[in-house]
């Protein structure tokens, strides 16, 4: 559904401004809890950059090539996900959120693309999201579908904004949820089936990131320290020594701003879709898509990818890209 009027130059452009700031501060803050410590900020800024070339890749590929472009782009990162040596199960893996934003970006060239096409597309969706069950990956299928139904229902809205404020209102809850876990602030205590599920030794990741961000609440201990003070890393070494939570590595790390950072990248994205002059179909299909991503991301490792993050940053480039001969815009 194309919502018609005059695009909101300036508030695009402010929002270009506000992602650029947003973005810098996020590698500025980096640099500044790492200093005089022995902290290797190098992967928060090898992050940032993968953001923002997959942004800007995203926006130049959107502009000429709405639909071939995501349609390649959803194919590569199903590549990547069926190629990753850690296989799709599992949150220690990009694996599930390959193929997540893989869906995401396949639903986002469907809704782009002329109706003839829209069937073939649909369907290459949802044998993403199938390829999930093969592999044996739960994240992944539920990530997966959830996008690829989203997208479904994505015409009927008449107005995005209460649809991204629902987006956000998600993932604040899965903060939150990880948050109230690591602090064991749960009335009652977490029930056996979840505890089950999560696992003794990410609940332990979880609890050691929530102490190490006590120490300096504004600070942290230093980008990529967790694995030297973390007890449950030494007890069970992983493929990575992370606390398979990207806002509890972000508050370990990087103290409180880290985290608020971290949330205003994902606050910036929406807000960029709900300027974006694509249809709102396209629009709701990647914010539902960034969503399971920021959900996944609270579970787990996914972030600590680079091809996750830079994505990440493609998928909302194409989804706000303006075409080169769209004199029209959306209003949100």
């Amino acid at each position: 559904m194309q919502d018609h009027g005059r695009p909101a130059d300036g508030c695009a452009a402010a929002s270009d401004i506000a992602g650029v700031l947003i973005l810098a501060g996020c590698a500025v803050w980096a640099l500044i809890a790492a200093m005089g410590r022995p902290a290797r900020p190098e992967g928060v800024l090898l992050a940032v950059l993968a953001v923002a070339a997959g942004y800007a890749c995203g926006r130049i590929a959107g502009s000429l090539l709405p639909v071939a472009g995501a349609a390649a782009a959803g194919l590569a990162g199903f590549g990547l996900a069926c190629a990753s040596p850690y296989g799709l199960t599992g949150h220690e893996g990009p694996g599930a959120a390959q193929l997540t934003l893989a869906t995401g970006a396949v639903c986002c060239a469907a809704w782009a693309a002329p109706r003839v096409l829209r069937p073939a597309l649909w369907l290459l969706a949802a044998a993403i999201t199938l390829t999930a069950v093969a592999g044996g990956s739960t994240v992944g299928l539920v990530a997966s579908g959830a996008v690829l139904v989203c997208s479904l229902v994505a015409a009927r809205p008449r107005r995005r904004l209460p649809a991204l404020a629902a987006c956000a209102l998600i993932a604040a809850g899965a903060v939150g949820g990880t948050w109230a876990v690591a602090k064991d602030a749960i009335p009652g205590g977490l029930p056996p089936a979840l505890r089950a599920h999560l696992t003794e030794h990410r609940i332990g990741l979880w609890q050691d990131a929530a102490r190490i961000e006590e120490t300096d609440p504004l600070r942290g201990a230093g980008p990529d320290r967790f694995g030297e003070l973390s007890p449950a890393v030494a007890q069970q070494q992983g493929p990575e020594a992370k606390p398979h939570s990207a806002p509890l590595q972000q508050a370990a790390g990087q103290g409180l701003p880290g985290v608020a950072l971290l949330g205003a990248a994902f606050g910036w994205m929406l807000h960029a879709l709900w300027r974006s002059p694509r249809p709102t179909p396209v629009v709701l299909t990647a914010a539902a898509t960034l969503t399971a991503l920021a959900v996944e991301s609270c579970l787990g490792n996914a972030l600590s990818f680079s091809q996750i993050t830079a994505g990440a940053g493609l998928l909302a480039g194409l989804a706000t890209a303006r075409r080169l001969d769209d004199g029209q815009g959306a209003v949100p």
